[in-house]
């Protein structure tokens, strides 16, 4: 090939590239124009259980969550306590609400007082890396990246920093919903839950304070598979709540990072299942499945007062490994569709 034949071809290489950028530019500033006219509003993150409150607009908005991670040392059972990281310092981290077309700017801090570097991918972000490589940081530091809530659902987020199922079964994983345009139906309660497997040298309940161990996260051996980061989490004092006739809705998820879940509730049939947190929805459900790092929202009508119970339906988990919850339902009896008293029969 001459020099005249080559030099020709490269211009024009150079010139394309000059004009995807161009295109590239302009297409992010005319972005930023239409950010800037949204109105601004600071999300409302809470811990679990809480949900944040429904979103009452109907046109989108630009969205600040601010979140931090955060290395804590608390109960994973009474009497054992663990190193968990954590993102708002709650296990699973704390709950992001948000409507599908929200410009969503999230910042990111991870406090001085933590020992390694964290970031965050959210499953609701449509991009490489779900934000994770924007958000990498070291203690003290903080990040901010920007994206738009494309599509409705129930998403996990999660730390993506290597390695990464360390950080995740040290607690570091959450939700976001991304309410659809419409909204969501009113319900009375609403609550958020998420299952989570934790390694350690000790077995459930040995005491101190126990570090995690690799070698069981990799063979997948559990001593921990907990509701909400610990074993009393969702019982006692803590239990959830509802009336006789209260329409729940759950949401609920798998922070993993290896074992999927087989929700279900003991005295109670869902009514609706919107299966892998989208909006297609199953009736009349007993069990429901939901792998790591996936969610699932379930409604369901408490018909008669008592104790119904929140368990992983592979019961050795809830019996053994502490994956277990109670809602206490108050209420009037209605002993037509269930009586609490057994008949005994004499023989003759």
């Amino acid at each position: 090939m001459s020099k005249l034949q080559f030099q020709p071809r490269f211009n024009r290489a150079l010139l394309s590239s000059l004009l995807l950028a161009i295109g590239s530019l302009a297409a992010m500033s005319a972005w930023a124009d239409a950010a800037a006219d949204l109105p601004v509003e600071t999300a409302e993150l809470t811990a679990p259980p809480m949900v944040p409150a429904p979103i009452a607009r109907k046109t989108p908005a630009k969205v600040i969550v601010n979140l931090t991670t955060e290395e804590v040392i608390r109960e994973i059972t009474p009497g054992t306590k663990y190193m968990f990281w954590t993102f708002g310092g709650t296990v699973p981290g704390k709950m992001i609400r948000v409507r599908q077309g929200d410009t969503v700017e999230l910042h990111l801090k991870n406090l001085p007082t933590s020992k390694v570097p964290h970031n965050i991918d959210l499953h609701a972000v449509s991009g490489p890396g779900g934000g994770a490589p924007q958000t990498l940081i070291a203690p003290g530091k903080d990040a901010t990246f920007t994206f738009k809530a494309l599509n409705p659902g129930l998403y996990v987020y999660h730390c993506a920093t290597a390695p990464v199922a360390m950080h995740i079964a040290n607690g570091m994983y959450g939700m976001i919903l991304v309410e659809p345009e419409a909204g969501m139906a009113p319900v009375d309660k609403e609550y958020y839950v998420m299952q989570g497997d934790f390694y350690t040298p000790g077995a459930f309940g040995a005491g101190g304070l126990q570090p995690f161990d690799m070698q069981r996260s990799i063979d997948e051996n559990a001593s921990y598979i907990l509701f909400n980061g610990a074993s009393n989490s969702l019982t006692g004092k803590n239990a959830l709540t509802a009336n006789v006739g209260d329409k729940v809705r759950l949401y609920f998820g798998s922070g993993g990072p290896n074992v999927a879940s087989n929700f279900h509730v003991i005295g109670a049939i869902f009514d609706k299942v919107y299966h892998e947190g989208g909006l297609k929805y199953q009736e009349q459900v007993q069990t429901t499945t939901v792998p790591p790092g996936g969610s699932t929202i379930v409604e369901f009508v408490p018909k008669v007062p008592g104790n119904l119970t929140l368990v992983d339906h592979a019961l050795s988990r809830a019996f053994h490994k502490g994956a277990i919850g109670i809602m206490s339902v108050s209420g009037e009896e209605h002993p037509e569709i269930y009586s609490k008293a057994a008949t005994a029969k004499a023989e003759h």
